[in-house]
């Protein structure tokens, strides 16, 4: 039923050009099927060129589908003057010098409808659409169309199939899990989600769920049995699973279709088996890079990659990654990225490939949330590779960094949907960090309290700790209270995170801040020294490096620590302390004119509090800017009426000679 009312919604329900990618191609206009050439190539060039998301050069597409001594460039001119006369609007292929681009405009597509869907958040999407996408699945993506010799293309074509089964198995969960209880639609969601991801604990315990409602008790237990014997041939735990089955029987509702509640698995389904009594984390599994134009053992470039993203992930200590033994066992039974991070149990899959070319080398990688199917984050990473190991290394810095800094802010996104009184400790820390970024006096309060809720939920947590540690060091640099007690108690949350976890680089990085409130600045640079050696991806030690350096330390190693800090946080919430700290160590190199404009480029921050103006227009009056200066100064006494050269001094723990530098610039402008 479900297939002929995809096929009525599709092929004569919609005027105008529409698109099949899902089964075999068609392509319908106005209701009736348009003719398609027989050409293999012809179609998965189509094909090809309906879902690039932007226009594909010629070269790319001839390596994708043609051999070199066949006249690519000929062959690919004859397939698109085919093309034109299929959609019988020469427009629609844009060709602009060397690039080409199918403009389906108008036309609907199954494949970027669902894509569209996905992106937004299959979450989100209310029943009747959720039907009707899963309506579209009428059969694997560009079924039958296999095509010998073109390597490249049959790459792509597997990776959208794998791309497209999960956001199916997305859909068919959300689905089950809202429909009304006793919809007849739900058992074969249910079958339909399990065949396309039959190491789903999830959806072992929805099946379990749906016969138990119905009185199937003797179903359960023969569905039961045979999925542990499944699950025991690939080595996976079934533990879980069988455990919530025990707690489905236990309840006295199990026979009445009535009420229905939803039993979710705590503990994860991984190889690698986590420890059951550690609190919930954010959990993610980088699957083995691929070589592109590679063939034969592992052991490569991508490999080297995928084993260094994986160890920087883990120093960070942000959140649970699998280890590389589990994630390479699953990819040498070549299993889909999206089926492992299911079969994981993980929150979030990252893939990537990587591409050696004459003079260049590609990256490209993609991070995936599991549950709903949508790409989080994706980037191309071009180099010339003169230095392989240099190369390498810059780019598995950018993807650790964005990796951490994408989950981070979807964690802390998600948290500020959820009523206060319903969280987790994982997730009333990302509340309180939501918090803690906002900069002002209050935001600062409501931090510290989620803080504290994270830590009376699991006293275990450093980060949350460090985080704490982070409003009181706040508290005191901008005087938001007693500076002297909230040094204390800076120090005593730092001490407290360091007790639990002393391989985190976040309870060095806050014991470091806290020794430098205290006036020690020695053991300050130990610590953050320390967090940087543990973490070298650890962008807020690098720029607590630079912080310190900036004031009293070298200003050429400020400048230096306050770059790496931004070339692996681009888009930190502290950038305008990073900024902020290259500024002051420009100004005390006596480069003003520099200094100036750096601390421009940090009071344009949306959240640059009232201390980042002082450095602006300090910074400014030492360039001989009075003008501007002044301005910031006015814009400081807005909220600081008071606001004098020894309030700004007193912030800071300035070495004599850049005191009185910063003293003179005060005194141009009616500060000192």
């Amino acid at each position: 039923m479900h297939v002929e009312s995809a096929r009525s919604s599709l092929d004569g329900g919609r005027a105008g050009l529409s698109v099949r990618l899902l089964g075999r191609l068609t392509i319908m206009r106005d209701g009736a099927a348009v003719q398609l050439p027989a050409s293999r190539k012809l179609c998965a060039l189509f094909a090809y060129l309906a879902l690039a998301p932007h226009a594909v050069s010629r070269s790319r597409l001839c390596e994708l589908l043609w051999d070199v001594p066949n006249d690519p460039r000929g062959e690919l001119r004859w397939c698109l003057s085919k093309l034109r006369g299929v959609l019988e609007d020469p427009a629609k292929i844009e060709t602009s010098g060397d690039t080409v681009a199918l403009d389906l405009g108008g036309s609907f597509v199954d494949a970027i409808d669902i894509a569209s869907a996905a992106a937004k958040g299959v979450e989100t999407l209310d029943l009747e659409r959720l039907q009707a996408l899963s309506e579209l699945f009428v059969g694997d993506f560009l079924e039958g169309l296999e095509i010998d010799r073109s390597p490249h293309f049959m790459s792509w074509v597997t990776a959208q199939r794998r791309r497209f089964s999960s956001c199916h198995a997305a859909i068919l969960e959300h689905l089950v899990n809202n429909l009304p209880v006793g919809s007849r639609s739900v058992s074969a969601h249910i079958e339909r989600w399990l065949a396309l991801a039959p190491f789903d604990g999830r959806a072992h315990v929805a099946l379990l769920e749906n016969l138990a409602q119905r009185g199937q008790v003797g179903a359960c237990e023969e569905h039961l049995a045979a999925a542990a014997q499944l699950f025991q041939s690939e080595d996976l735990d079934f533990a879980p699973v069988r455990d919530a089955w025990r707690a489905i029987k236990d309840r006295p509702s199990v026979a009445t279709p009535c009420a229905r509640s939803v039993v979710s698995l705590a503990p994860p389904i991984a190889l690698a088996e986590p420890d059951a009594a550690v609190p919930r984390r954010a959990s993610l599994a980088v699957m083995p890079f691929f070589e592109e134009a590679g063939v034969g053992p592992r052991g490569g470039l991508a490999d080297g990659l995928t084993h260094d993203i994986i160890t920087r992930l883990a120093k960070l200590r942000d959140f649970f990654v699998i280890a590389r033994g589990s994630v390479f066992a699953l990819a040498e039974k070549d299993i889909a990225p999206e089926d492992a991070g299911r079969r994981l149990n993980v929150d979030y899959v990252a893939t990537g490939a990587v591409r050696s070319l004459p003079g260049r080398i590609i990256v490209s990688i993609e991070l995936v949330e599991v549950r709903t199917a949508r790409i989080v984050w994706t980037e191309t990473f071009e180099r010339r590779p003169d230095d392989i190991f240099a190369v390498l290394d810059e780019i598995g810095n950018a993807i650790v960094s964005s990796i951490s800094n994408e989950i981070e802010t979807r964690e802390r996104n998600r948290a500020m949907l959820k009523a206060p009184n319903s969280l987790n400790a994982w997730e009333a820390y990302h509340r309180g960090l939501w918090h803690m970024y906002r900069f002002t006096r209050t935001e600062n309060e409501q931090a510290r309290h989620f803080f504290d809720i994270a830590l009376k939920l699991d006293p275990t947590f450093a980060r949350a700790y460090a985080g704490l540690s982070f409003t009181h060091w706040q508290n005191a640099f901008q005087r938001w209270g007693d500076r002297e007690q909230e040094s204390a108690l800076a120090f005593e949350a730092a001490g407290q995170s360091l007790l639990v976890d002393d391989h985190n680089p976040a309870a060095h990085w806050a014991m470091g801040r806290a020794l430098w409130l205290r006036g020690e600045q020695d053991g300050s640079l130990i610590e953050l020294e320390r967090a940087v050696d543990l973490s070298p991806n650890f962008a807020l030690g690098h720029y607590a490096l630079s912080f310190v350096h900036s004031q009293s330390g070298d200003p050429k190693s400020a400048i230096g620590s306050s770059d790496h800090s931004r070339h692996l946080s681009p888009f930190d919430p502290l950038l305008f302390g990073m900024l902020g700290s290259r500024a002051m160590a420009l100004a005390r190199l006596g480069q003003f004119d520099e200094a100036a404009e750096w601390a421009l480029k940090a009071a344009a921050r949306p959240n640059a509090h009232a201390i980042i103006l002082a450095i602006a227009a300090h910074c400014l009056a030492l360039a001989g800017r009075q003008d501007e200066a002044r301005n910031f100064a006015a814009a400081l006494r807005k909220t600081l009426p008071n606001y004098r050269a020894d309030d700004f001094i007193n912030t800071f723990r300035f070495e004599p000679d850049a005191e009185a530098l910063f003293r003179q610039g005060a005194r141009r402008i009616g500060l000192g």
